[in-house]
């Protein structure tokens, strides 16, 4: 895990978590208001149980919040689980009625709450894109590969990941 993912995953993910460990007692009340709101988003939802949608968000939201704690988890798909996780959050705020102003973006008083979700998307892009790019030290390995007198570009990006763990290649 790269330093500069501790924050990000450290705050998004202990949200998350909070929040799935609070959803797992959550009364009768609560998981009918969580279903009715999610039902008017996402209509396949409502074939579904509410105290059964209300576990199964919350064991989603577990999961989703553990994986980005875990630092043995790779940024790329921790940053999958949670874009996925926020962007249905984000598409529940944009298609649920009263929860934005008449531009169908801005946040009513009511959605307001609901509309931080969008930081959470930009967390999720910001580890999925950062997992695919190499490292400096990476990058670095495939250079001095690529530098070797008789190397192609084929055998040197082949050979890089091993080059890189201590250069076994040589």
């Amino acid at each position: 895990m790269r330093l500069s993912h501790i924050p990000l995953r450290v705050a998004t993910g202990a949200y998350i978590l909070n929040s799935g460990i609070t959803k797992l007692s959550a009364d009768d009340e609560t998981s009918k208001g969580l279903h009715s709101m999610a039902s008017g988003a996402y209509p396949v939802v409502s074939d579904v149980d509410h105290r059964t949608f209300a576990k199964s968000l919350a064991v989603g939201e577990i999961a989703v919040g553990g994986a980005l704690l875990l630092p043995i988890v790779p940024a790329w798909l921790a940053g999958a689980a949670l874009t996925g996780f926020s962007g249905a959050l984000v598409g529940m705020y944009l298609k649920t009625p009263g929860m934005t102003k008449e531009d169908g973006i801005r946040p009513t008083q009511q959605g307001t709450p609901f509309a931080k979700d969008i930081w959470m998307v930009g967390s999720g892009l910001a580890l999925l894109i950062d997992g695919f790019i190499p490292s400096r030290a990476k990058r670095k390995a495939v250079r001095k590969v690529l530098e070797k007198p008789g190397r192609t570009a084929a055998v040197a990006r082949g050979t890089a990941k091993g080059y890189a763990k201590g250069m076994r290649h040589r």
